[in-house]
């Protein structure tokens, strides 16, 4: 539903803060992670995760877009809920818990408060696989620069689920034969062969 609010901080604390964006003060939940890069800033953008309970509705967000990325992965795993994921994100940075669930690292994950051995060897088992898919950048935001077009087409197939390793093989055979293809044409002729 929101995907970023970008505007200035009125209050921050190391569990949330205050953004007021247009004249509205949003009350958002942050990880330790994203309080130490925004804390001292007065204007910032957050990547949000709007997650909506039968009690509640709490929005939650991270200074990166890799953040909020893997956040959205730790919550998927039953019996992690967001509060969890924020506690994970605090414990450690992001490109730790990434790293520790790629290498099936079970001690790494289990020294994090809340989280006992079957819950980290679970959300080792459910993530492991989507997060070497995604390749060992995934968390390291997209360049603000113009992509290239393979390299637009790469995002693109990455973001549908292909995993980068094999995308980029393809669509380099593909750039290869044909260097004027645009985005579209490198995506459709990458779907077939994937």
């Amino acid at each position: 539903m929101y995907d970023y609010f970008n505007g200035k901080l009125v209050f921050k604390a190391p569990t949330h803060v205050v953004l007021d964006v247009g004249g509205i003060g949003y009350h958002i939940h942050i990880s330790l992670t994203t309080y130490s890069q925004i804390k001292d800033q007065e204007q910032c953008k957050l990547y949000i995760s709007f997650q909506v309970r039968e009690d509640s509705q709490t929005l939650y967000g991270f200074a990166t877009e890799g953040e909020r990325q893997l956040f959205n992965h730790l919550i998927s795993v039953s019996g992690i809920g967001p509060n969890t994921g924020r506690m994970m994100l605090s414990s450690i940075t992001p490109e730790e818990i990434q790293r520790a669930i790629i290498n099936g690292q079970v001690q790494i994950i289990q020294k994090i408060k809340g989280i006992g051995p079957k819950s980290a060897q679970r959300v080792i088992l459910e993530l492991q696989d989507k997060l070497k898919k995604q390749g060992p950048d995934a968390l390291i935001p997209l360049p603000l620069a113009k992509q290239s077009v393979p390299e637009e087409a790469l995002t693109a197939l990455v973001m549908l689920g292909f995993g980068k390793p094999q995308a980029e093989k393809v669509l380099n055979s593909l750039a290869a034969s044909d260097p004027e293809q645009t985005v579209e044409q490198l995506i459709k002729a990458a779907l077939k062969r994937l």
